[in-house]
């Protein structure tokens, strides 16, 4: 059975679009060239003997005169820097119209309805702000009064933060999935639910618990393989990014490594360390999101985090590849960027690099290439 692997470093741009400043990005931004100059260069030979390093002058991150993989640079064309756009474009699905962001908070109409229909009494915010400093801010009187921390960022994101010790876990999500049929009238990316708990005293995000409420997409090459009567294994939260649109089965994860875990795993089909759902060793395409380089270093401008996050990711590639079978193709690109060194915490407007292997596929410059959708061609080419 063939079968490709897509996995996704979030938010690993390598450089600035042309159209960075309609984006509020500044033209100096290159999310992995700098993150391997402030860490005076990364070890990842794996990502290097793969071409990365032939790509771009990354520190650390050297050419290679024998690549054995094809690799180049995408560009995106939707009109955005967010997850869920970078993602539907990677499965083909290109938004030209760009998704509605809140630079000012949400609009008296939508907290409205948001509070009347979740009875939740009221909200905290209502503004763009880093979550981390959020849930600082307001958690006492989020304790005071049972109010959820509501706030936005530069993306279309509508954020909904509580301690899970206060509400429940299970009315967070609830509150979410209001918020979602609300706000698919005003073109909103995605909400997010943002639980926290009080450990060692700080307002500590509990990342395996978080979920995305995305718009679901209106046709993507996932639909093409489920009519093809192929699966899909979504691992992290790729399920979350297509509202389970195409997805066949999916386990969501709390870091990196139990997503590059369940990637080996599903490539070897072996059973994993998180059981996977029954059937799923016999998915054709495993779609692999690993987000702790954006949400946890890239939004927080944890540079050194971020290198020590590309550096783990590359320890497993080559497990990866050893296991793939003649017939499986591999390719390893990234969203969107989100430059921890740049002024700021929200993503970056970036080219994306792409690696493209197989045992039967002859290495190659891919140089520039027009759209994201290239993954989902080269899938769907593969594939079907």
């Amino acid at each position: 059975m063939k079968r490709a692997i897509v996995i996704v470093i979030d938010s690993m741009g390598i450089g600035a679009m042309d159209d960075c400043r309609e984006f509020n990005d500044v033209p100096h931004c290159n999310t992995l060239k700098n993150v391997c100059e402030f860490n005076n260069g990364l070890n990842a030979p794996n990502l290097e003997k793969m071409g990365l390093g032939n790509i771009q002058d990354f520190k650390g991150i050297k050419k290679c005169e024998t690549p054995i993989a094809q690799y180049g640079t995408m560009l995106e064309k939707s009109k955005g820097k967010d997850t869920t756009t970078g993602h539907w474009e990677m499965m083909g699905l290109v938004s030209e119209k760009p998704f509605a962001t809140f630079p000012n908070g949400f609009q008296s109409e939508i907290v409205e309805k948001f509070i009347k229909q979740t009875n939740c009494g009221g909200i905290l915010a209502n503004r763009p702000a880093s979550g981390t400093a959020i849930i600082e801010e307001l958690n006492e009187e989020h304790h005071k009064t049972g109010f959820p921390i509501v706030y936005t960022s530069a993306d279309s994101v509508f954020q909904i933060a509580v301690d899970t010790d206060l509400i429940p876990l299970d009315t967070l999500y609830k509150w979410c999935e209001i918020a979602r049929e609300i706000l698919n009238d005003y073109n909103v990316s995605r909400v997010i639910a943002r639980p926290y708990k009080i450990i060692d005293g700080k307002p500590t995000r509990i990342s395996k618990d978080r979920r995305d409420y995305s718009m679901v997409p209106s046709h993507t090459v996932l639909n093409e393989l489920e009519a093809a009567g192929l699966k899909v294994y979504g691992i992290g939260k790729i399920e979350d990014i297509f509202s389970k649109s195409g997805i066949t089965y999916a386990v969501h994860t709390g870091s990196n490594k139990e997503g590059l875990e369940l990637t080996l795993d599903a490539v070897k089909n072996t059973p994993p360390l998180t059981p996977l759902p029954q059937g799923a060793g016999n998915c054709s395409l495993i779609f692999t999101n690993l987000v702790d380089t954006d949400m946890l270093f890239g939004h927080r401008n944890d540079a050194k985090g971020y290198g020590k996050a590309i550096e783990e990711i590359d320890t497993y590639i080559d497990d990866i590849i050893n296991e793939m079978q003649e017939d499986d193709l591999l390719i390893i690109t990234a969203d969107h960027g989100c430059d921890p060194t740049v002024e700021g915490t929200d993503h970056t407007r970036e080219k994306v690099p792409v690696l493209v292997y197989s045992k039967n596929l002859q290495p190659k410059n891919l140089e520039t290439i027009t759209g994201f959708d290239y993954v989902a061609n080269i899938v769907k080419k593969h594939l079907i």
